[in-house]
């Protein structure tokens, strides 16, 4: 079977906003859609449509790897890629495809890019013991496991996760304290729902996690960035901004996305301010165990001794995402509002993946696992920024981390968006700063994650490539 020639269906601008192997992506689609591609033809590879439209194959295999995953190609690995037989929408159901993903959205990508954000390191998850224990599970549950589980959580995980942040984290709560939940929006759903009003004032950093801010406002809240120093959050400046806030949403372990540190005076600024104006802190501890030199900073919730933190957690960014499960921990005068919270809003997470979770933590594998992370982490940064620092050459200035799961590269105030672009047309998921602004950006960066670059020659190779997207001398 000869490929059809894919090409003469393809056009691009190259002066739009869109990816090039988003534009790809459409004009795929189009053409299954449309009929001018059938079920079955067979389609080049990506090393030969690259060559064919003089582009990087990396963007041609970002393409493809999304009409995979939309279910427009069947991948067959080395017999290639055919259009696969699918029920063609009609032009009213169609769902126009976005220009871009929404920010830290990487849903529905049957492989990640390279520098995608929000990935822990996929090729170093011990998935044969999980596929173990998740195997025993299944093989001895019990009739009572078929029925749905509290809304607070699976109890034996609860007690897990108070043991575990006790010793890792120097937080001394009881397993009542905790609530299991199927990722951060809804464990931040569950605070908000059960301490504040509507049309409360919440602090939310500037420079910040975009979907704190978003999930706030949708819910009837009333999220106020303040801006971020090199300390983290500037209290004495959001005190001065908005002296009516019920609420502050903090990553004081590596701020969310800069990655410095909240020092112990800045800490307790925000304790005092909280306790003085009987508001409450949510501290977003999302990987705050991965500190690359010495031991991982103490909790903000350690120092709490008013009951005034919050403390959400996740094993997404420790395990893996699909993974869906995150968890809460109230102070103890506050574990009825959470309950009759989580009562109102939470259907639970599933039985089986609890006690997969339970039993990994119970027998020592999750500890393990982020002790090893914490070392490769830090080993997987260094080469991975000395690779990148001349490939990037005047356009960006990669800044020294303590730690965390990406790179921060200044940039020229305004160029992030443009760079980032570039690199994305070379199959590179690089994430602009101005993303994660709700103003107008004060600073520039690019983010990059690291974690999943393997080894020094694997960073070798993404450097080249970074290069040859900025027009930059071959490192």
């Amino acid at each position: 079977m000869q490929d059809v020639a894919v090409s003469k269906y393809l056009s691009f601008d190259t002066s739009s906003a869109v990816p090039l192997y988003r534009q790809i992506h459409a004009r795929v689609r189009e053409a299954v859609d449309t009929g001018m591609l059938r079920p079955g033809d067979r389609i080049p590879a990506t090393r030969v449509l690259a060559e064919e439209l003089g582009l990087a194959r990396g963007t041609v295999a970002a393409a493809y790897a999304l009409l995979s995953a939309e279910g427009y190609l069947d991948v067959r690995g080395a017999a290639g890629s055919v259009v696969a037989r699918r029920d063609r929408p009609s032009a009213r159901a169609r769902v126009t495809p976005r220009a871009r993903p929404l920010p830290l959205d990487v849903g529905g990508i049957a492989t990640p890019l390279p520098f995608q954000m929000g990935l822990p390191a996929l090729d170093a998850f011990p998935r044969k013991v999980w596929a173990r224990m998740a195997a025993r599970a299944a093989r001895t549950m019990q009739a009572g496991q078929l029925l749905k589980e509290s809304s607070f959580g699976a109890p034996a995980l609860r007690t897990a996760v108070a043991s575990y942040l006790k010793l890792s984290r120097g937080i001394d709560c009881q397993p009542s304290q905790v609530f299991i939940t199927p990722g951060y929006r809804e464990g931040m759903g569950l605070i908000a729902r059960a301490l504040l009003a509507p049309g409360d004032i919440v602090w939310t950093e500037e420079p910040g996690f975009p979907p704190t801010r978003h999930l706030l406002d949708g819910l009837g809240y009333a999220p106020r960035p303040v801006p971020v120093d090199e300390h983290g959050m500037d209290v004495a400046r959001a005190a001065q901004l908005e002296p009516a806030a019920r609420m502050a949403v903090v990553t004081p372990g590596h701020q969310s996305p800069l990655t410095m540190s909240m020092p112990p005076a800045r800490r307790q600024a925000l304790l005092d301010w909280a306790d003085a104006h009987d508001a409450w802190i949510v501290e977003d501890d999302y990987d705050g165990e991965f500190r690359h030199s010495g031991r991982p900073l103490p909790a903000l919730a350690n120092m709490d001794h008013a009951g005034r933190v919050v403390y959400a957690g996740t094993f997404s960014k420790v395990m893996f995402p699909a993974l869906r499960l995150s968890y809460v921990v109230a102070p103890p005068a506050l574990v009825e509002p959470f309950e009759d919270s989580a009562s109102l809003l939470s259907n639970g997470c599933p039985t089986l993946t609890q006690g997969i979770m339970c039993e990994f933590m119970q027998e020592g594998y999750f500890v393990r696992h982020v002790q090893a992370m914490r070392r490769l982490y830090a080993e997987r940064c260094e080469f991975t920024a000395q690779a990148l620092a001349p490939a990037f050459g005047q356009h960006a200035t990669i800044l020294p981390q303590s730690g965390g799961l990406h790179l921060v590269a200044e940039t020229a105030l305004g160029a992030d968006r443009q760079l980032a672009a570039r690199l994305r047309e070379h199959g590179l998921a690089a994430q602009p700063l101005a993303d994660f602004f709700g103003a107008a950006p004060t600073r520039a960066a690019l983010l990059l994650n690291f974690v999943n670059v393997t080894s020094p020659l694997h960073a070798g190779e993404l450097a080249r490539r970074v290069a040859r997207a900025l027009d930059q001398p071959i490192p």
